[in-house]
């Protein structure tokens, strides 16, 4: 009885312009990680595919398995469970500051280790609080149709505000502030989709960006990427360095590019070339049109996302595939944004490709929901 409560058996086929897209991407991700993550590898562990080994037994492998399980999984328990997975996601959150569990890396304590094997709790929050938010406005939106009551009460603003204050509060500390600012922007795209009044909307942008304002003002180095992405000339060997050598590379690249593996600034000269600069190198080992055959693939994943939401059979389903995509293309969008220059530098790492095992694996699981709800199951 279980077993059966938790694996759904009535399913059709799913939707395999997006699954299709996903594996395009995640093979382009694999072959520019195999690329760019070489020179770096070999200079610091003396193997030059470290970095490509430990994202294909970390984060693609994992990831593969757990997403086919998010395929199959009944979506209604889901809903069932989805306040218990947050509940834990926040728990492990905390984690991160208690000593020998707690891993720090350059002043950011952002891992649980145990031995050699650790994990970004952060990275599974974009998603456990997406499940929970559709959980949450599903069953409110039921509640309020059995009532043929319209009206969305301010105790839904208050409550939705108090959830999100928990999460400001523990990612400002770590601090993980661009992850933060994907995790809200997600929330209101499904706060909005939840017919909720417009004022309230309103209300949290204004509220988000005065926040947004003050963590800016409280660190130094934030306030230097606002002040790079301003005036881009300023201190290009200094504060300006990342954000010029991505435009560098970019440009590098010509309409062809110079050749996979023939990328010049991956040899120490653009730092994290393997993780949030990954878009610039694969730029300029491809060219322009690669850099758009590459963005053309996000907007196919962005159709068909949003296509899936549209077609879903109940409210949950449809705000968890509006909460997915949403999620995917805001970090997508802001990680090629801030290495073309029209967004402050971030250290957002581009889904799918960016190296870390945490991320590949939450962003796999969320495409195996994502199918599951295409795949238009009995629920």
């Amino acid at each position: 009885m279980l077993r059966n409560s938790v694996i759904e058996k009535n399913f059709k086929k799913p939707d395999y312009i997006l699954l299709s897209v996903v594996g395009i991407i995640l093979a382009l991700g694999i072959i520019i990680l195999a690329s760019v993550s070489a020179p770096y590898a070999l200079e610091k562990f003396g193997d030059t595919y470290y970095f490509l080994r430990h994202q294909l037994l970390w984060g693609l492998i994992p990831g593969l398995i757990l997403g086919f399980l998010a395929f199959r999984i009944n979506l209604s328990f889901l809903k069932k469970t989805a306040p218990a997975v947050l509940l834990i996601n926040l728990i492990l959150l905390g984690m991160v500051f208690l000593p020998i569990i707690g891993s720090q890396n350059e002043g950011a304590y952002r891992w649980i280790g145990f031995g050699k094997f650790t994990f970004q709790p952060s990275e599974f929050l974009k998603l456990t609080f997406i499940l929970y938010l559709a959980a949450w406005f599903a069953s409110k939106t039921e509640k309020i149709d059995s009532l043929k009551n319209k009206r969305w009460s301010s105790q839904t603003l208050a409550a939705f505000l108090m959830v999100a204050g928990i999460i400001t509060i523990l990612l400002f500390l770590q601090p993980d502030v661009s992850t933060l600012g994907v995790i809200l922007l997600t929330a209101l795209v499904i706060y909005f989709s939840s017919n909720t009044p417009v004022w309230h909307t309103v209300l949290m942008i204004l509220l988000g960006g005065g926040t947004l304002f003050a963590f800016v003002k409280m660190a130094s180095y934030r306030a230097n990427r606002f002040l790079v992405f301003f005036n881009p000339e300023v201190d290009p060997m200094g504060i300006g360095y990342q954000a010029k050598q991505s435009l560098i590379a970019i440009g590098s690249g010509g309409i062809g590019g110079a050749g996979l593996g023939m990328s010049i600034q991956k040899l120490g000269f653009l730092p994290q070339s393997i993780s949030d600069s990954v878009f610039a190198v694969f730029s300029e080992e491809t060219g322009f049109v690669g850099g758009i055959i590459l963005i053309l693939l996000f907007l196919i994943f962005l159709w068909r996302g949003f296509k899936i939401a549209k077609e879903a059979k109940n409210k949950f389903s449809q705000l968890l595939a509006m909460g997915i995509t949403s999620w995917i293309i805001i970090q997508t969008f802001v990680n090629i944004g801030a290495m073309i220059g029209i967004l402050p530098l971030t250290g957002i790492p581009l889904p799918l490709i960016s190296y870390g095992g945490s991320a590949l694996v939450v962003e796999l699981v969320a495409m195996g929901l994502l199918l599951n709800i295409s795949s238009k199951k009995t629920q």
